[in-house]
């Protein structure tokens, strides 16, 4: 037994028990004792998700995205793909004062401070693969509070998820085409 560990150093037996544990994981692999990631997804899905722009500053006429439109968007910082815009609702910075009526406590103005300030909601369309654990698209999961950048011809926001829907179509086929960039 000492002859069998004097002529192998620490390096040698790390380097063997990784392959045995490589080998181990393949094996359950293929025998279906371990899923892998392909097998998680139970379905593709159109989905719909909102993105919440807070304090948007615009001095121009109008709000720069426009239903129908496609915007370029970056989850977590990694470029993914241009989607279309499917709704859009957006408002100026508003504040409460005091009511005169003795029926409302307090009425909501357009803030006289911050007159190019607004907050929006994008709706956009996508699909998505469905697992178990929720929609991913482009690689993530995509939940409320993930922080995503909508980026146009003339506009670069920054915004987090505020909603989720899986659209009830029918199974998407998978075509192969990968819409990720980067």
């Amino acid at each position: 037994m000492k002859n069998i560990f004097g002529k192998f150093n620490l390096i040698d037996i790390i380097i063997i028990l990784g392959v045995i544990t490589a080998l181990i994981v393949g094996i359950l692999t293929i025998k279906h004792f371990r899923q892998t990631a392909d097998k998680q997804i139970e379905a593709t899905s159109k989905i719909t998700f909102q993105v919440f722009l807070r304090g948007v500053t615009v001095t121009g006429e109008e709000f720069p995205i426009k239903p129908s439109d496609k915007t370029f968007i970056t989850i977590r910082n990694v470029p993914y793909t241009e989607l279309n815009v499917v709704e859009i609702s957006s408002s100026p910075r508003q504040s409460a004062i005091t009511s005169a009526k003795a029926s409302e406590q307090y009425i909501l103005i357009k803030d006289p401070a911050q007159p190019a300030l607004f907050d929006a909601i994008v709706t956009i369309e996508d699909v998505a693969k469905i697992t178990k654990d929720g929609a991913v698209v482009g690689g993530n999961k995509i939940k409320m509070g993930l922080p995503v950048t909508l980026e146009g011809e003339n506009y670069k926001f920054n915004g987090t998820i505020s909603d989720v829907r899986v659209t009830n179509d029918a199974d998407i086929k998978d075509d192969g085409e990968n819409k990720e960039v980067g």
